[in-house]
């Protein structure tokens, strides 16, 4: 068969997914769960005043589901031009340790600001063992592209005024993959010194969704469900430009080595394994890891392989620190 545009469709018939036997047991009682979220109502692209509603009630939604570590850290607010950062130290970092984490939250580029932010940039500066400048960002509808993009370069240079690049690793999951990888290749292009590493966790690097898994995993994902979002942040932008889309960059004008992290059930896992070739064919050093039965949000840090993926960003970030 064919679709409209002419392309040969492959039908399927409809089928019952197993639970896999393969994967932990912490991790079959979440994939047992099913979808871990209704997939809301979705405004239109020129409502902004419903878009800031649903925005509100997702991000109320996700700050009482937000993880604690439990372990105390020190946090500072700072601003950046107009964004604000939290440089979070977790307890036994020494005084003189100067590796910086710029992690830039996800949230299908409209969710996970304010507290959210604070509260798991806490969460994972303890996954990665590291001082973590958290970029709380500008969003749509208020703020569409290139606010959020511009907020995180912004931080990067700030963070170069205190900090040499080898210092610096700078790290994403999901929307903020697509950021973190944008910032390095905006931070590139404007001369500034590339950082140590860069750490992609299910990065969404191609915003026109092109790639296999987002039809192949759709709705064997238990937490990605197509969204406008993406749209409503492009906002009329080519969505193949590099800045949108990271996967359309020049990575032969350089790029940090990479780690990229997904898993079997994630609608962006083509978009990762795209990435990671893409780097490699410009000789790029980059790692990809890839979960059995993982969907986008991983098994919710409940399961043993959560704890993996933990191990191998930490083993990336040793090596890059240790150049």
């Amino acid at each position: 068969m064919t679709t409209s545009d002419g392309r040969a469709v492959l039908r399927l018939p409809t089928r019952e997914i197993p639970v896999p036997a393969s994967v932990s047991e912490q991790a079959q009682a979440i994939l047992a769960l099913g979808p871990l979220a209704p997939t809301p109502q979705w405004p239109g692209l020129d409502d902004p005043d419903a878009w800031r509603t649903l925005i509100a009630e997702l991000d109320g939604t996700a700050l009482r589901m937000a993880p604690g570590s439990g372990a105390p850290a020190g946090v500072e607010e700072i601003s950046v031009g107009r964004a604000r950062v939290f440089v979070i130290t977790p307890e036994g970092i020494a005084p003189g340790d100067r590796r910086v984490y710029l992690e830039i939250h996800g949230g299908a580029f409209i969710q996970g600001g304010g507290e959210i932010c604070r509260v798991r940039g806490i969460d994972n500066a303890h996954r990665v063992g590291a001082r973590s400048w958290s970029v709380d960002y500008r969003m749509p509808p208020d703020h569409p592209f290139p606010a959020a993009l511009d907020d995180c370069v912004a931080a990067y240079r700030a963070l170069l005024e205190q900090r040499d690049p080898g210092e610096i690793v700078v790290g994403g999951v999901s929307a903020g993959a697509n950021l973190a990888a944008a910032t390095v290749l905006r931070a590139r292009d404007e001369g500034l010194p590339l950082p140590a590493g860069v750490v992609l966790a299910t990065p969404a690097t191609d915003l026109t969704e092109a790639g296999d898994t987002w039809q192949t995993n759709l709705g064997l994902d238990n937490l990605l469900t197509p969204s406008p979002s993406p749209l409503l942040y492009a906002a009329g932008h080519d969505l193949r430009d590099p800045y949108l889309s990271p996967l359309f960059g020049d990575f032969g004008k350089g790029f940090p080595p990479a780690i990229l992290l997904s898993g079997t059930r994630d609608v962006l896992l083509s978009d990762t394994v795209r990435l990671h070739r893409a780097l490699r064919a410009a000789d790029i050093p980059a790692d990809l890891h890839v979960w059995e039965a993982a969907s986008h949000g991983g098994f919710l840090g409940r399961a043993p392989e959560d704890d993996e993926r933990t191990r191998e960003i930490r083993l990336f970030l040793a090596r890059c620190w240790a150049v």
